[in-house]
């Protein structure tokens, strides 16, 4: 039995912090190299292995296209996300220590910097905090270097979430109650994710962000992160959001896609948890997406 270590986190950056896995979806294509390049960066607590795992049965329906997914290791070590290993083994990582100012732009550089080196992509699939970290990105591109090309023409969020306290410094008006619910949708996720939920009730353990029987409207919550951002910059790259109703962060999920070009967005609910349904529906739902994504960004 291996020793618990869960609560004693290194944040020492790992020497490994850009390994890298590959995956070309047409091997067979020896002589004409995939053209296009998807960026894919993992929730917190889990890896770029993990990530690798949990997208497979969507990309596999992707075998017809000339495709390379990415999939990179954060830089820092730490415990696993709730429940996350009670299936797969460590190594675990965050792209960030702590949600500081300093550590999210820290974050920031250290994507940009793989880029530069590693790059260019085309565009870029995250799950939760991964999602976190391509969204600050684009953002901050579009508000500093407006006039020149994003570090993605096309991205695909699953399970996101709005990055609030830096859409506040763009001049979004964010409300008490806007930040107050953000932060209790962070404990009931950590609540329904851990291990002795999923081993009492399994995928019953979602029950979403709301007060019981709450039912929430995805266009209000839109509405209301537009209006609160009537003016301000948004990433105008197009992109696919992905959220499951029972997600104690789907309100979070819905509030990204407000704050991203409608014109070029498209949404979907899978209905379950913080996940990635492996069903053939959804699965064939998200391959439908990304090729739509891909097209609207001019990558395929």
């Amino acid at each position: 039995m291996r020793a618990d270590t869960r609560n004693r986190p290194n944040l020492t950056p790992h020497r490994s912090c850009v390994s890298l896995f590959s995956i070309p979806l047409n091997p067979s294509n020896t002589t004409n190299p995939p053209k296009m390049r998807i960026l894919c960066l993992h929730g917190r607590g889990t890896s770029a292995q993990i990530f690798k795992s949990q997208t497979t049965s969507f990309r596999s329906r992707l075998n017809n296209l000339p495709i390379t997914f990415d999939f990179i290791d954060a830089p820092y070590p730490t415990p696993p996300a709730s429940g996350i290993d009670l299936f797969y083994e460590p190594p675990y990582y965050t792209f960030w220590p702590d949600d500081s100012p300093t550590s999210l732009q820290n974050a920031r550089t250290w994507l940009l910097n793989h880029i530069a080196k590693n790059g260019p992509y085309d565009a870029v699939l995250g799950f939760s905090q991964g999602c976190s970290l391509a969204a600050l990105t684009l953002l901050l591109h579009a508000h500093e270097s407006p006039l020149t090309p994003p570090p993605f023409k096309a991205a695909i969020f699953i399970c996101g979430g709005a990055p609030l306290p830096l859409l506040e410094e763009l001049g979004y008006t964010i409300t008490p109650e806007m930040r107050s619910r953000d932060t209790e949708s962070r404990k009931k996720l950590s609540i329904q994710a851990d291990s002795a939920a999923i081993l009492a009730k399994g995928a019953e353990r979602w029950g979403g962000g709301g007060d019981a029987g709450e039912v929430v409207d995805e266009e209000s919550v839109r509405g209301e992160i537009e209006r609160c951002g009537v003016g301000k910059v948004k990433i105008g790259v197009p992109t696919v959001h992905v959220y499951g109703r029972k997600d104690p962060r789907f309100v979070a999920g819905v509030q990204l896609s407000g704050v991203c070009e409608g014109s070029v967005r498209q949404c979907f609910d899978h209905g379950g948890g913080h996940d990635i349904p492996r069903s053939s529906a959804v699965s064939e739902r998200l391959a439908e997406l990304v090729r739509w994504v891909l097209e609207e960004g001019g990558v395929a």
